[in-house]
C-alpha cells in the first residue's frame, strides 16, 4: 500500500502547488488591474489567459457590480480546496502507510 500512499501524497502536492500558483497569479492579477495595464503586453496577457478560466465562470454567475469581486470568491474557493481536499488527501495517504 505504500505505492498508493506515496502517489496520493505526490498528487496532494502538486495540487497544492498548482493552486499555490494559481493563487499568485490571481493576486497579481488583481494588484494589477488597479493600474490599468498595456493589453499588449505579454505579461498581462499571460495573466489574463492563465487566470480567465477561473475567474470567468464565478464573474458569469455574480451579478453585475462596479466592483469586480471573482479574486476574492476565487481566493476562498483555494484556500477550501488547499485546507480541506489537499489536507485530506494528505491523511488518507498517511493513514495507508
Amino acid at each position: 500500500m505504500f505505492i498508493v500512499s506515496n502517489l496520493l501524497i505526490a498528487a496532494a502536492k502538486i495540487l497544492d502547488i498548482a493552486l499555490s500558483v494559481m493563487f499568485w497569479l490571481i493576486m497579481i492579477r488583481a494588484l494589477i488591474s488597479w493600474v490599468n495595464p498595456d493589453p499588449y503586453n505579454m505579461i498581462v496577457q499571460f495573466l489574463y489567459r492563465a487566470t480567465e478560466p477561473v475567474l470567468k465562470p464565478i464573474r458569469d454567475k455574480l451579478p453585475y457590480t462596479a466592483v469586480d469581486i471573482s479574486p476574492v470568491i476565487a481566493f476562498i474557493g483555494i484556500v477550501f480546496i488547499r485546507s480541506f481536499i489537499v489536507r485530506t488527501i494528505f491523511d488518507i495517504a498517511m493513514r495507508l502507510r
